[in-house]
């Protein structure tokens, strides 16, 4: 799988950190606020969109009176406390990361939640030194599956697409980094569990841990 690449993109929630059980419970949490219940094709709907593109969407759908900031001010605040003591980094994911840096392979993130978050997770995970680009959808045009995201880390790394690797957890994700012209190698999160056949079709590989990456 690492043969002939130079590069490695993660994309992170559900990739790198086990964290996607979290936004289906803040999503009915804020939407509570409004005396919304969570509709069932919400998660769907804003699957691969930046955080500024969701902040977007919720506010059109759900006709909400706060301002896009105001949106995403709520959201992070109430992941902040969850990201800081329940989210741990998936199985096998530092091993990873060390064999990488060790075998001088560059490493990038490609996300979709927002900055803030990510400083924060990387931070308190103790995984911070490992990437040399981190960037997130809300610095593109177009969220996931456009490739906008993933073609910005691989020109700060410096590598060509064609020989950058990419881990996702959700279709729209695996379809970035296909459009991307890079290797994708879908990752298996519970969250997404009903979405792996077609995963699996669309992606050059699939694991179901890190471990396997390095087995």
């Amino acid at each position: 799988m690492l043969k002939n690449i130079d590069a490695v993109i993660f994309d992170m929630d559900g990739t790198l950190i086990d964290s996607m059980w979290m936004w289906k419970s803040i999503d009915i949490e804020y939407l509570a606020r409004y005396g919304i219940e969570l509709p069932e094709d919400l998660q769907k709907d804003v699957e691969g969109m930046s955080f500024t593109e969701t902040a977007t969407y919720f506010k059109k759908r759900f006709q909400l009176s706060d301002s896009l900031d105001q949106i995403k001010d709520d959201w992070n605040q109430m992941a902040w406390e969850k990201y800081e003591t329940e989210v741990p980094l998936k199985e096998g994911v530092l091993e990873l990361l060390q064999y990488l840096k060790k075998n001088n392979k560059k490493v990038g993130i490609a996300t979709s939640n927002s900055r803030e978050l990510v400083d924060l997770v990387i931070e308190k995970l103790g995984v911070k030194e490992y990437f040399d680009s981190i960037r997130t959808s809300c610095e593109v045009k177009k969220g996931k599956p456009s490739p906008d995201i993933y073609l910005l880390v691989a020109k700060d790394l410096q590598v060509d697409p064609s020989r950058c690797l990419v881990f996702e957890d959700v279709i729209h994700g695996v379809m970035a980094g296909k459009n991307a012209n890079m290797k994708v190698c879908a990752v298996y999160d519970k969250h997404s569990e009903q979405d792996d056949e077609e995963k699996k079709k669309l992606a050059d590989y699939y694991v179901t841990t890190m471990t396997e990456v390095l087995n």
